[in-house]
């Protein structure tokens, strides 16, 4: 579907962008107690942390973008290794969110290696309703670059802490890192997260994007056939946990099939709020907090505690890498055979990659969008000609 042209600044950020936030992301420290070789994240060696005050900023702002007869605003604790924090700081951050978590405005998930995870972690996030994503690269060999700062492999440490969630009776779901390794052998990295009992599976292609930028990406040949390697093993695993992926495009198709893919093309991609441990807010992508560079003003889009996030939104259009972002998503819709399914894909790939907004296709698009639609096409062609 087309989007009309407009001169008006903030018009044409709300063509593309929600003018209220599905999730906010938070991060509580910048450390990570591991030092995974493809980690994106500057300043995971710091030990920031963020005030409760900011933390309290955040939850005033969400109560005035939200009212208890909408869906309630994700909160995702995530961008450094969150219990790293202790259980006491932890739950000093979530307290202000109490009252709005009651009245289901808002809904608490947090993204972790899983290593700190015992039962006193797990009475803590079930009490407060946390939702749990662990984040494992499959069995003990595709999890090799997962490793603590002295360079001992994490992956016991992070099977003791899936098993106190599963022992609790905590569901969880993962999200693993994808490599050129994993990559020719998708069945056994799916086995393997499906034998731990997680309810999801996420599959996130390596990519260039903060610091990690001296892998290769895998060639778009190489992304079709662990896509159709993919769908082969879901095909014949009905019982096993979804992928986020394959279902993202089952929307997208049964969408089209049942004639309400005006829908998906009508939604605009959320604004994503990433407040900092000091308070900085910054937009679109995650992966931008904490990255240095004066020609963005390090992507800052204002600060929680002089600004609430509403105020902070209304002056989206006028950032520089907003308005470029929105600029490379006119410049996808006009030259991409792929867009009504990806709607533009992510920010901050672009910038990695190509050190501006305005960029279209990035390593991303060809390895996790464009492949996985071309191995959906190949696998139906395959079978209706068999």
């Amino acid at each position: 579907m087309a989007c009309p042209p407009t001169s008006d600044p903030r018009a044409r950020y709300l063509r593309w962008i929600s003018d209220r936030p599905r999730q906010v992301v938070l991060q509580p420290t910048t450390f990570c107690n591991l030092d995974c070789s493809y980690c994106y994240l500057p300043g995971r060696a710091v030990k920031n942390a963020m005030p409760v005050e900011v933390a309290a900023a955040v939850a005033r702002s969400v109560t005035e973008l939200t009212d208890a007869s909408g869906p309630p605003v994700r909160i995702i604790w995530h961008a450094g290794e969150p219990l790293t924090l202790g259980r006491v700081r932890f739950a000093e951050l979530l307290a202000p969110f109490e009252s709005l978590r009651a009245e289901g405005r808002v809904q608490h998930a947090v993204q972790t290696n899983a290593t700190l995870i015992d039962d006193r972690w797990c009475d803590l996030l079930a009490v407060h309703g946390v939702r749990v994503g662990v984040s494992v690269d499959g069995p003990r060999v595709l999890n090799a670059r997962r490793v603590d700062r002295a360079g001992r492999a994490a992956f016991d440490r992070i099977l003791r802490g899936i098993g106190a969630l599963r022992e609790y009776g905590l569901p969880f779901s993962v999200i693993s890192v994808v490599s050129r390794e994993s990559l020719h052998a998708p069945e056994a990295l799916l086995d393997h997260l499906t034998a731990l009992g997680c309810r999801s599976i996420g599959l996130n292609i390596e990519e260039y994007e903060g610091v990690n930028t001296g892998r290769a990406v895998p060639d778009l040949g190489d992304a079709v056939d662990f896509w159709a390697r993919v769908l082969t093993w879901s095909h014949h695993r009905p019982d096993a946990p979804p992928v986020r992926e394959l279902d993202r495009l089952g929307s997208y198709l049964r969408m089209t099939r049942d004639g309400t893919r005006p829908q998906w093309e009508d939604a605009r991609h959320d604004p994503i709020p990433t407040v900092t441990a000091n308070g900085d807010v910054v937009l679109l992508s995650p992966e931008l907090a904490d990255t240095r560079t004066s020609a963005y003003d390090d992507f800052r889009a204002g600060n929680i505690l002089r600004q609430p996030l509403a105020a902070i939104l209304a002056d989206a259009h006028r950032l520089r890498y907003v308005t470029e972002f929105l600029t490379g998503l006119d410049n996808c819709r006009t030259s991409c055979d792929f867009f009504d399914f990806c709607r533009g894909s992510q920010a901050g790939n672009r910038y990695f990659e190509h050190g501006t907004f305005t960029a279209t296709e990035t390593a991303y698009c060809r390895s996790t969008e464009q492949a996985l639609v071309i191995a959906a096409a190949d696998t139906t062609r395959k079978d209706t000609t068999a």
